[in-house]
C-alpha cells in the first residue's frame, strides 16, 4: 500500500463528497483511483481502499470483481471492446472479436506482450443502432466490420490514437481512470468532442417534421394515480 503522497490526497478529496456515515459509497471512485495509478485493481489497490473506507478487503474485492471497468489483471493502455450480443452478433460482431483475436494473438480479458492493447467481449455497447460497434477505453467506433476494426488495432500499435466516431479524443485506461474518479480533465481535447450521431437522433426529428410531439401533462396531477374508493 505504498501509494504516492498524490494519490492519498485524491482519496481524501473523493472521501469528501460523501456525507457523514455515508464514505462506504466512495468505494467506486476509489477503486477508480486506484486503477488509474496501477493500472489495474491490484491486491494493494484493494488493501488501500478497504484501509481508506475501513471495511475489510472481502468487502472491497466484492464490489471489484463485480463491475467488468474494474480490471482484476494489468489492463493494456488501450482496453478494446467488442459488442457480441444480439444485434451486433447479427451484424457480424464475432467476426470482428475473432479478427481481433486473431490479429492481436489473444483471447478475451487477454493483454498483448508489449502491455499496449488488452481484448474483450462487451455484452453490450447501448449503440444497437450503428452496429457492429467497437470502443477504445469506452470511445464509440461504429459500424467497425473486421476490415476497419483490424486497421484500427494496427494503429493503436503503433502508438496513433485514432478519432472515434463519436465522444471525446482517445487516452490511456490511466487517463481515463483519473476521470472516473471524479477529477478534472488535464487535457484541453479531452473536452471535445460530440456523443451526438445521426442515427441516435433519426427518431427525434423525423417526429419533428411529422409534427408529433408528447401529450402535455398535468402540471398539478399527482405522480401515482389514487387507489379506487371500491378496491379500499
Amino acid at each position: 500500500m505504498n501509494y504516492p503522497e498524490k494519490i492519498r490526497e485524491q482519496a481524501e478529496a473523493i472521501l469528501v463528497r460523501y456525507p457523514e456515515g455515508r464514505e462506504r459509497s466512495a468505494l467506486l471512485p476509489l477503486l477508480h483511483l486506484v486503477q488509474s495509478h496501477d493500472g489495474y485493481v491490484s491486491d494493494a489497490g484493494i488493501a488501500f481502499c478497504a484501509e481508506v473506507l475501513d471495511i475489510t478487503k472481502a468487502q472491497v474485492q466484492a464490489v471489484s470483481t463485480f463491475y467488468t471497468m474494474y480490471k482484476r489483471e494489468p489492463a493494456g493502455d488501450w482496453l478494446v471492446s467488442v459488442c457480441t450480443n444480439t444485434l451486433c452478433q447479427a451484424k457480424g460482431g464475432q467476426k470482428v472479436f475473432d479478427a481481433l483475436s486473431d490479429e492481436l494473438d489473444v483471447a478475451h480479458n487477454e493483454t498483448t506482450p508489449d502491455g499496449k492493447i488488452t481484448l474483450e467481449h462487451a455484452e453490450c455497447l447501448a449503440a444497437c443502432d450503428y452496429a457492429p460497434v467497437v470502443t477504445v477505453n469506452y470511445e464509440f467506433f461504429d459500424e467497425y466490420g473486421e476490415d476497419k476494426a483490424v486497421e484500427l488495432v494496427r494503429e493503436l500499435k503503433d502508438g496513433r490514437r485514432p478519432i472515434p466516431t463519436r465522444g471525446a479524443p482517445l487516452c490511456t485506461l490511466r487517463e481515463l481512470s483519473v476521470q472516473l474518479a471524479g477529477f478534472d480533465e488535464e487535457r484541453t481535447a479531452g473536452l471535445e468532442g460530440n456523443a451526438q450521431g445521426d442515427a441516435t437522433l433519426a427518431g427525434a426529428r423525423l417526429a419533428a417534421e411529422a409534427g408529433i410531439t408528447a401529450p402535455a401533462g398535468e402540471p398539478d396531477a399527482p405522480l401515482l394515480a389514487k387507489e379506487p374508493e371500491e378496491a379500499k
